[in-house]
């Protein structure tokens, strides 16, 4: 019997090699970045041992977040992860709502470099940036 608070690990495909899954694995957000992140919205002092847990949590957040984008695209028969699917598992977390849409949390939360990718645009000539 399995416990309801680990995650599922989807199975492994057939063809991966222990070279490329060793490179994956080193793959992580330097933890400067989070300290940087983190020290943003805490506004206060931190413990050096808080980073550390935080960078353990924000890793295992992001590892669970893939492999549920994985689930996602491999139930929909694709091999690329799309808007929706993102989008989608944001809804199911709540942090997307009817009365929060996605749109809302881009222009909230990212600079503008990332909104004009994110977000189309309407500019002369009825063209839209960035186009689909």
């Amino acid at each position: 019997p399995r416990s309801p608070l680990k995650p599922v690990q989807p199975p492994k495909p057939a063809g991966a090699s222990q070279r490329k899954t060793q490179k994956t694995r080193g793959a992580a957000l330097p933890s400067s970045l989070i300290k940087c992140i983190f020290k943003h919205y805490a506004k206060m002092p931190v413990a050096r041992e808080t980073y550390r847990i935080v960078e353990k949590s924000s890793e295992k957040y992001f590892k669970q977040l893939c492999c549920d984008l994985e689930a996602y695209v491999n139930h929909a028969g694709r091999k690329t992860v799309e808007m929706a699917d993102l989008e989608l598992l944001m809804r199911r977390q709540r942090v997307v709502t009817d009365k929060m849409p996605l749109r809302v949390l881009i222009e909230r939360y990212l600079p503008l470099e990332y909104r004009k990718l994110l977000i189309p645009v309407a500019t002369s000539g009825n063209k839209v940036i960035p186009s689909n």
